[in-house]
């Protein structure tokens, strides 16, 4: 049997990546910040960061969401296959 493809998770302004592939969400401060620009999004297999206009915590949500922990982001609770994300 195969196995689905882990979810695709929003950015914002159309951009998409899949939730497997997230590595580390960094939220823009200051001046950094603004027209667009909320978080950058570090995705395997792609070397400079991803500008995003979603915040790091809607974002993590929708990547625990995705890989079945949503709600359970502060437990150890491993998922067999998965490297813990949080």
């Amino acid at each position: 049997m195969a196995r689905a493809l882990p979810a695709l998770i929003p950015l914002g302004y159309g951009k998409f990546v899949r939730a497997d592939r997230v590595f580390a969400l960094v939220p823009l401060e200051g001046g950094e910040r603004g027209d667009g620009r909320r978080t950058l999004v570090y995705v395997e297999g792609i070397e400079e960061p991803i500008i995003a206009s979603r915040s790091e915590g809607a974002i993590a949500r929708d990547v625990a969401g995705s890989l079945g922990r949503a709600g359970r982001a502060r437990e150890s609770v491993e998922l067999p296959g998965q490297d813990p994300l949080f």
